[in-house]
C-alpha cells in the first residue's frame, strides 16, 4: 500500500485512493434505499441496454431544444410537493460538480448548487432533497425506473437520449477533451492516441466519439457490454478512468473538458490535451419521458437561474479550472 500512495499526491490522492479502495467492490449504486436529505446507498452492478445503446438521429439536429417554462403544476410536480422532498440523480466523485467534500462531508459543486435552486423553486426550500449518487451508466435507467425525479449530473443532451428521456434547456456548454500525464507523448484527440490505451465511462458520449474514430487506440474492455466486462477501459463512473490513469493502466482519458478540468486540478500530475474541445455539447436537467410539467417548471427555474445565480455557481465552483466562460448558453425553446 505504501507504494501506491506514493503515486498519488494532494486533494486527488484523496480522491485517488478512496476511489481505488472502490475499484474492488461494486461501484453502481441502484437500486438505492430511501433516506434522508443525503441519501447515497448502493446496491449491485447492473446494466442498461437504454444507456448502452444509443438510437438513430433520425435527422436530429438540435435535440436542446425544449418545451417552454412554465410555473403551473401539474401531476408530477403534485407528486413532489405531496412527498415534500424532491429526489435527485447527482455524481458524489466529480471535483468542482458534485462531489463530497472531505472535510465536511457534504456534497458540493455547480450541479449540487443547481438542485437545490429547483427544489427551492418546487417545494420553497433548498434542503427539501433527497441526492441519489448514481453512476454515469445509470442516469438513465434511474429516471425510468422512478428511483430519482430528475438527473443533474453533467448530462449531455443529444440526440440519441432524447429518444430516452426528457431534457430541460442547457445549462451548461462543455466538449470532449483528452486528459492525459503531462509527460506523454499524446498531444490531443488525434494520431498520437494510435496503440493507447484510453479509458471511458459506459454511456458516455466520449465513449461514442471513440466508437466513431478512435485513432487506433484501445478503448474498449474484451467483453464489453457483457456479464464478464473486465471494466479496465469502460467504468460506470468516470472518477474511476482518473484513478487508472495515475495507477499506469491507462494511458488517457477522454470525457468532458469540464470534467477533466476539475480532474486536472486534483492532480496536477494530470493536463488536458489538444488545446481545445473538439465537440460541442450541451449539459441539461434529464426527467423522464412525459414528464412535461416538470420539465416545463425545470426550464422557468433556469430561466431565473441564468439572471444571476448561475454566474455566482460559476465563480464559486467553476472559473478557476474553466476561466473565460461569459455566461450559460441561451435557452433554445420547441414550438410545443
Amino acid at each position: 500500500m505504501t507504494d501506491l500512495k506514493a503515486r498519488f499526491r494532494g486533494w486527488g490522492g484523496v480522491a485517488g485512493m478512496a476511489a481505488a479502495c472502490a475499484l474492488t467492490a461494486a461501484v453502481t449504486l441502484l437500486p438505492l434505499s430511501h433516506g434522508g436529505a443525503d441519501d447515497l446507498g448502493s446496491g449491485a452492478d447492473g446494466r442498461s441496454a437504454a444507456s448502452a445503446t444509443p438510437a438513430k438521429d433520425d435527422g436530429c439536429t438540435e435535440p436542446e431544444r425544449s418545451l417552454s417554462p412554465s410555473a403551473a403544476n401539474g401531476p408530477n410536480i403534485d407528486a413532489i410537493v405531496a412527498r415534500g422532498k424532491l429526489i435527485v440523480g447527482v455524481d458524489q466523485n466529480s471535483y468542482r460538480w458534485g462531489y463530497r467534500n472531505p472535510a465536511t462531508g457534504g456534497l458540493e459543486g455547480f450541479d449540487i448548487d443547481l438542485a437545490r435552486a429547483i427544489a427551492q423553486d418546487i417545494l420553497g426550500e433548498p434542503d427539501a432533497v433527497i441526492f441519489r449518487a448514481i453512476p454515469t451508466n445509470q442516469r438513465i435507467p434511474a429516471l425510468n425506473n422512478g428511483t430519482v425525479d430528475i438527473v443533474v449530473r453533467t448530462m449531455t443532451i443529444n440526440c440519441a437520449r432524447i429518444k430516452q428521456v426528457a431534457f430541460s434547456t442547457a445549462y451548461f456548454q462543455a466538449g470532449q477533451q483528452v486528459l492525459a500525464s503531462e509527460g506523454s507523448s499524446i498531444t490531443g484527440y488525434d494520431k498520437s492516441l494510435a496503440g493507447k490505451k484510453v479509458c471511458t465511462a459506459e454511456g458516455s458520449t466520449a465513449y461514442d466519439a471513440l466508437e466513431k474514430n478512435s485513432f487506433g487506440a484501445t478503448f474498449k474492455d474484451k467483453h464489453d457490454g457483457q456479464p464478464g466486462d473486465e471494466d479496465v477501459l469502460t467504468v460506470s463512473n468516470q472518477l474511476d478512468c482518473l484513478v487508472r490513469l495515475q495507477l499506469g493502466l491507462v494511458d488517457a482519458i477522454v470525457t468532458d473538458n469540464a470534467l477533466a478540468a476539475g480532474q486536472a486540478a486534483q492532480d496536477p500530475a494530470v493536463e488536458l490535451k489538444g488545446g481545445k474541445p473538439f465537440t460541442t455539447e450541451y449539459y441539461g436537467v434529464a426527467t423522464k419521458l412525459g414528464k412535461t410539467d416538470l420539465v416545463r417548471r425545470v426550464n422557468k427555474v433556469l430561466d431565473e437561474y441564468r439572471k444571476g445565480a448561475w454566474t455566482k455557481a460559476y465563480n464559486k465552483w467553476l472559473v478557476a479550472d474553466l476561466p473565460g466562460i461569459t455566461g450559460p448558453p441561451a435557452p433554445k425553446y420547441s414550438a410545443g
